[in-house]
């Protein structure tokens, strides 16, 4: 019977298409993914892959081997998983990636219940505006919007991600509040530019009817920081375009008023990102069932909709 080691290495390296990505993935060194795939070629007496300096892909045979195993091997993986999680308690390093002004907003007061509920489980939590490479950067876990889906990585959607127009009530007195996005472009406006792009995103509102314009900010003040917008719109400066989540508290507070209740932007989703269904860690499981618990509990899904109001 084949070592299922060497089986592993084989899929994921198939997967990934790397023998150092995979190597991350298993939490071995790509000479001992590379070293298993030899053997398993060897005892198969089948070469599997055609390997270059450049690249890793699957000769005729390989594909065809990928194709019988990688469903069983994955069932394989889920049932010694989940024997060995009836027997002992979740535990290990649970690496996230979050952005700071939600993950620290809604994710960090979430802690002190996990690590009650989960005491061998250890945070390691980076909070940071970007999206990561789940598999070659080793993570668990990423909360946020527009990832790619890369190859074995899934996601899950918690809420939606829609943008509102907000201002203080300080500098909204004395003006004329808008009709209509294009209304929007007689204020102040405090604008985000994309650190990846170098440019400043442009976007169209939405209603309930279906329609859809689009919004042009004076580009009064330009950060590079979901949370600075928020603080200038706070200080009085003009009016910013953020996430309902973001401005929530702001706006339960009445320190922030949201313009145009009737339209918004859609941003996709807020999602929790991470690498295959089946071979979860128990460690990655609970926390991932933590958080949409959570989620449903405090109605965030509706909250975050500004499509409800």
């Amino acid at each position: 019977m084949e070592n299922i080691g060497n089986l592993e290495s084989f899929v994921r390296s198939a997967e990934l298409r790397s023998f150092s990505a995979a190597a991350r993935r298993l939490g071995l060194t790509p000479a001992a993914v590379s070293r298993n795939v030899a053997t398993l070629e060897a005892n198969l007496k089948q070469r599997l892959f055609h390997r270059s300096t450049r690249s890793l892909t699957l000769t005729d045979a390989g594909e065809r081997f990928l194709l019988s195993i990688r469903d069983h091997l994955e069932g394989l993986h889920g049932a010694i998983a989940e024997m060995s999680d009836e027997r002992s308690e979740p535990s290990g390093v649970l690496k996230i990636s979050v952005g700071p002004t939600f993950g620290i907003g809604y994710i960090l007061p979430m802690l002190p219940e996990f690590m009650k509920r989960y005491p061998r489980i250890r945070p390691e939590w980076m909070f940071e505006n970007r999206a990561v490479d789940l598999i070659a950067e080793g993570y668990d876990v990423a909360i946020g919007g527009g990832f790619e889906l890369a190859p074995g990585v899934v996601a899950r959607t918690l809420a939606p991600a829609h943008l509102i127009p907000v201002a203080s009530p300080g500098y909204l007195q004395g003006r004329s509040l808008p009709l209509d996005p294009a209304g929007l472009s007689d204020f102040d406006g405090i604008v985000m530019k994309s650190l990846r792009t170098g440019r400043i995103t442009q976007r169209s509102m939405r209603n309930a009817q279906g329609d859809e314009q689009p919004i042009s900010l004076k580009q009064t003040i330009v950060v590079n920081d979901p949370a600075a917008m928020r603080a200038a719109a706070l200080l009085g400066l003009g009016v910013t375009l953020i996430a309902k989540a973001d401005a929530l508290p702001h706006l339960e507070r009445g320190e922030l008023v949201r313009l145009l209740p009737s339209w918004w932007v859609d941003a996709g989703p807020i999602s929790l990102y991470y690498a295959s269904k089946t071979l979860l860690p128990a460690k990655t499981r609970v926390f991932i069932d933590f958080v949409v618990e959570v989620f449903q509990r405090e109605r965030y899904p509706e909250r975050f909709a500004a499509s409800l109001g």
